[in-house]
């Protein structure tokens, strides 16, 4: 790869070309079973499950799968939350050259149906909990057999034996039939011995979802190839750090594309122990914190900002903690600051999507930290910023535009939908929506989204911007900022707020520290306090809701 502005940051002995081992996820991990037999693959709840026996597990469900008539190619739906059998149910499907197709649980019938049909799923590997929910749509889809999969299959004791009786609400006792199948009985009716690894490099692998906030939810298809090179991206990023040595916290759900690359794919790839969360709360995390000793967290703003908020956390054993992985908005200076004078670890921002399987660019491993920035582009990606008007015009460093994104992590396109994927994939760049920029040290800042930008009298508003400031406020725990209809100014800008416990505060207040940091037209014109801003799955604000909201608000409006 060509020398690059941002090549000059990157840490001693970080390449900015890799040779690619031609090794799947799913040959990646029978490779980890060599290497690390007796070393925790997965910690779920105290329950360790080591890489011997998680590769005996694939081997296993492989089996079933195939048993019941699954051939390369097919695509196989996977709803589940963050227990073992999903990264069994992937890995397992990765092995038999299968597509595996990722849900959402928190999904309600009408999302799930029309993912299940979009994406041709034969088959569904779900929570016995949400069988009834899945047979009721199951006619108007493609999917010929469920598989339940319960909790506490891997609860460690006595918890196991008791889940059943105190947490009846959760527990739904399933008996098997020619249409549902559980994994448990599955598991132990097949030979553990080797199958023969169908996964090919060049071929589909998963099938993951966009989110839908800004039109149709579209199925990213990601290669064999797509997740290898990634993963092998993220490991050359940190020279320093061994395979087989470190324990991370599953804070994102599998299904999300960061749970999906940077907690399986990648611990799988290292060798390194998965300490499983069910649900990345913050009284949960400290428990985990406390009894696993993580060397690395990853998570979103919301779970840094709600883990500082915890008086335990401050008084946690942080030796082990190396670092901190900062993904889906951009974090405060004082939160960065504040994390590392209590923990002495280091906060590495990321950047990336489901269309470019997660990573794109991060903070260098033991190098310069600008808070606002997302670090710099891994090996072997290229970026440029182009006019948001027209893709062709590339503009001058500094300059805000869109990013343009070329790379050997880029997925292969949107499925069944070539039109969608025309518009986004050109000569190899894929055009992100997002706007960013560059400084002199190549590092890049994630101005805004190209269609949350705000126009109000002629001006560019970025929302992220006024976020930040808004975030700034001593009282404020969270802020999102959104374009509203505005017959004068074509738009205006609305603040949304969610202030610190026990804390109070005005219009006034708010509007008074916008003006002293901002320039008058980006100043909030409206201003609303609210308990609980609306996330994602892996707790990303939502702006596009909040946005909706406002719109059925003024239609409402106009129609009474």
């Amino acid at each position: 790869m060509e020398e690059r502005i941002w090549h000059k940051s990157y840490a001693p002995g970080v390449k900015r070309a890799l040779d690619y081992e031609k090794l799947t996820i799913s040959q990646a991990l029978t490779r980890s079973a060599g290497d690390f037999p007796n070393h925790t693959a997965l910690n779920y709840m105290g329950k360790k499950i080591t890489y011997r026996d998680l590769n005996e597990l694939v081997n296993r469900y492989a089996r079933a799968l195939l048993d019941m008539g699954v051939e390369p190619g097919d695509k196989i739906a996977v709803c589940l939350p963050n227990i073992p059998q999903v990264i069994i149910s992937n890995l397992a499907i990765f092995r038999i050259g299968a597509v595996a197709v990722q849900n959402n649980p928190l999904y309600t019938e009408r999302e799930l149906e029309y993912q299940l049909k979009d994406s041709d799923s034969k088959m569904m590997i779900t929570l016995t909990l949400l069988i009834p929910r899945i047979q009721k749509i199951k006619p108007n889809t493609q999917i010929d057999k469920i598989i339940g999969c319960h909790i506490n299959t891997y609860l460690p004791f006595p918890i196991k034996q008791l889940f059943p009786i105190v947490k009846k609400d959760m527990y739904r006792k399933v008996e098997p039939t020619e249409e549902v199948k559980v994994f448990g009985d599955l598991i132990g009716n097949f030979s553990p011995d080797p199958v023969d690894d169908a996964s090919q490099w060049d071929e589909l692998a998963a099938l993951l979802y966009t989110g839908g906030t800004t039109g149709v939810s579209k199925g990213v298809m990601l290669s064999h190839a797509n997740l290898s090179c990634d993963v092998q991206q993220f490991a050359a990023w940190f020279p320093d750090i061994k395979p087989g040595e470190e324990r991370l916290m599953g804070n994102f759900p599998v299904f999300h594309i960061a749970g999906f690359a940077a907690i399986q794919n990648f611990i799988t790839w290292q060798g390194w122990e998965n300490i499983m969360v069910p649900r990345p709360e913050p009284k949960i995390n400290i428990e985990l914190i406390k009894k696993h000793k993580p060397t690395f967290l990853p998570g979103v703003p919301t779970i840094f900002v709600g883990l500082l908020a915890e008086p335990d956390f401050r008084k946690l054993d942080f030796s082990a903690m190396k670092g901190f992985f900062s993904g889906a908005a951009p974090l405060a200076a004082d939160t960065i600051k504040t994390l590392k004078d209590i923990t002495g670890a280091t906060m590495c921002e990321v950047y990336g999507s489901t269309e470019t399987t997660a990573m794109v660019s991060i903070t260098p491993w033991g190098g310069q930290i600008k808070p606002g920035t997302v670090g710099v582009p891994v090996a072997d990606t290229d970026i440029k910023i182009v006019a948001v008007d027209d893709p062709d015009q590339e503009l001058e460093l500094g300059e805000p535009g869109e990013i343009a994104i070329k790379g050997p992590q880029i997925m292969m396109g949107y499925y069944k939908k070539p039109e969608e994927t025309a518009a986004a994939l050109k000569d190899g760049w894929f055009f992100t929506g997002d706007i960013g920029k560059f400084d002199e040290d190549g590092y890049l800042t994630i101005v805004d989204r190209k269609k949350d930008m705000i126009i109000a009298g002629g001006y560019n508003i970025y929302p992220v911007e006024l976020d930040d400031v808004l975030m700034s406020h001593p009282k404020v725990l969270e802020a999102c900022t959104i374009g509203i209809p505005d017959d004068y100014r074509g738009e205006t800008v609305k603040a949304f707020i969610v202030t610190k416990s026990g804390e109070e505060l005005t219009d006034e207040d708010v509007v008074s520290h916008c003006k002293d940091n901002l320039a008058a037209y980006k100043v909030p014109k409206i201003i609303e306090f609210i308990d609980e801003l609306p996330k994602s799955a892996v707790g990303k604000i939502l702006r596009r809701k909040l946005k909706d909201m406002e719109m059925d608000k003024l239609d409402k409006h106009k129609a009474g």
